[in-house]
């Protein structure tokens, strides 16, 4: 029996462009040989670029040999994903442009819009398609981030985009809430009594959230030179975690009982001042070093000139509410680093009182709860142990760790690690939302964000210089050594 919330159509815009060749196409494609698609469910992607359908479908044959696992592409999987595709050239930011899109969008009842385009586009496409009389009452429209470099320009967009298609019908996309360790971090807090009774400022200490990059800008500096680390990584990426970490338990699983904590915390956040961007918030940005054994160049070479673009931002963000207050959280993301890791680590208070003396009190260390989601994904808890064997000392102990290694549990025959975007792409052809950012928290945090900036103007933050291949300025690792803490590295 069919989903009366099932999509029927899939139109992709910005068809031949990075993100669907590297991911959108592939994902669709492992979704089909897994047989999560609907009978007739078909795909059409729309560019600028003259191209037929023939040479379309062989492009995509080329981008899956690069994605797809050892034992290679599936043919009947790909004879039937195949015959789903069709493509069509069109200027989408025109009513004109997208007539060529009604004949292949005929009888389609539920049909998806994806925009893989530069978010300034997206009100332009939204006015085309309504011109075109392409908008129904189910159809749907998938935005990619960032929402805006601002909240001024945030909304604009949200209004432009809203004209057109209703909120529940507006999919605002961030692909680190598709990754199994980012849901599963909802399971551990909710689906286990251990750890919601710890998960306050009685027992956590303060939190790290780390998403470091190796590479460098590269040829995205024309992007990366108006956006920077902070609107970036931070505005989207970094703060949905810190949102998955620090929220309140919801009523239930519908998508605006999650987002409607998540909005909490967003208003929860302590509005940065000149003050606290001084003592709380580094910026930097990368100069030339050694990457991967191999010499980098430095962030202004790459650009051309002189910028005061930051490349790597760290700073100590505040939660005022009862469960939080008083324990910081630690945002700390870059290019140019050491190692690529996307890292949540929660670190718990130490015992009140310590009932070991000798070498055992010295071993002692408080418990941390650390979540990977990249390059590996993994929850591990430590726990202190006594060390294995005989002493004349009196006991010692060693930290030990508890490990839910996905690598690990689902690496048998056959497995595949799958694309975050599969099963966000899943959960819009079936009318899903949980996962989808909604508008008033791309505002609330485009408000924050906000802050941050101005305080830097107010300021006079400018980035500081760090080598490509270490982990940033040095002021970074003052920033959190004078709460005496250290980063987990």
């Amino acid at each position: 029996m069919a989903d009366a919330h099932e999509a029927d159509m899939f139109v992709l815009f910005g068809g031949t462009g990075d993100l669907a060749r590297r991911m959108l196409l592939p994902s669709l494609y492992f979704l089909d040989a897994d047989g999560f698609l609907p009978e007739g469910f078909r795909i059409l992607a729309s560019a600028r670029a003259a191209m037929s359908r023939d040479a379309f479908v062989a492009e995509v044959r080329k981008s899956l040999a690069e994605r797809a696992p050892a034992e290679g592409i599936n043919p009947d999987a790909w004879a039937r994903f195949s015959a789903r595709l069709d493509y069509v050239s069109c200027d989408a930011t025109r009513a004109e442009g997208v007539e060529s899109l009604k004949a292949p969008l005929a009888g389609a009842r539920r049909a998806i819009f994806y925009l893989a385009l530069s978010p300034s586009l997206y009100g332009r496409v939204c006015m085309a398609l309504g011109g075109a009389d392409l908008v129904g009452p189910e159809t749907r429209i998938v935005l990619e981030k960032p929402i805006g470099r601002d909240l001024e320009s945030s909304r604009v967009i949200n209004a432009a985009v809203g004209e057109f298609f209703a909120e529940e019908r507006i999919f605002r996309i961030d692909h680190y809430l598709g990754k199994e360790t980012v849901q599963n971090l909802i399971a551990l807090r909710f689906a286990n009594s251990l750890f919601e009774p710890l998960w306050n400022n009685l027992t956590i200490d303060h939190v790290q959230i780390t998403v470091a990059e190796t590479e460098g800008v590269g040829d995205r500096w024309g992007y990366y030179d108006e956006y920077g680390a902070l609107r970036d990584m931070v505005q989207n990426h970094m703060l949905q975690l810190l949102c998955l970490v620090a929220m309140e338990p919801p009523s239930d699983m519908e998508p605006d009982s999650l987002r409607n904590e998540k909005v909490k915390v967003l208003r929860s956040l302590r509005r940065f001042t000149r003050a606290e961007a001084q003592n709380n918030s580094v910026r930097g940005q990368y100069g030339a070093g050694m990457a991967g054994g191999e010499p980098a160049a430095a962030y202004e070479t790459e650009r051309g000139q002189e910028t005061g673009t930051e490349t790597f931002v760290a700073l100590r963000a505040d939660i005022d509410n009862w469960r939080w207050a008083g324990v910081p959280f630690f945002l700390r993301t870059g290019k140019r680093l050491p190692e690529r890791r996307t890292q949540i680590a929660i670190q718990f208070k130490p015992v009140p009182h310590s009932i070991f003396d000798g070498p055992a009190k010295a071993d002692l260390t408080p418990n941390r709860l650390v979540i990977d989601l990249q390059p590996d994904e993994d929850i591990e808890l430590t726990l202190m142990n006594k060390s294995p064997g005989l002493s004349q000392g009196g006991m010692r102990l060693q930290s030990m760790p508890l490990s839910l290694s996905l690598l690990r549990a689902y690496s048998g025959p056959g497995a595949r690690r799958r694309i975050a975007y599969e099963r966000l792409l899943l959960d819009v052809v079936h009318g899903a939302r949980a996962l989808f950012v909604r508008r008033d928290e791309v505002e609330e945090a485009w408000r924050w964000i906000d802050g941050v900036a101005e305080a830097w103007r107010e300021a006079g933050m400018t980035p500081k210089p760090y080598a490509a291949g270490s982990w940033g300025p040095a002021g970074a690792f003052a920033l959190i050594e004078r709460s005496e803490r250290a980063w987990n590295d």
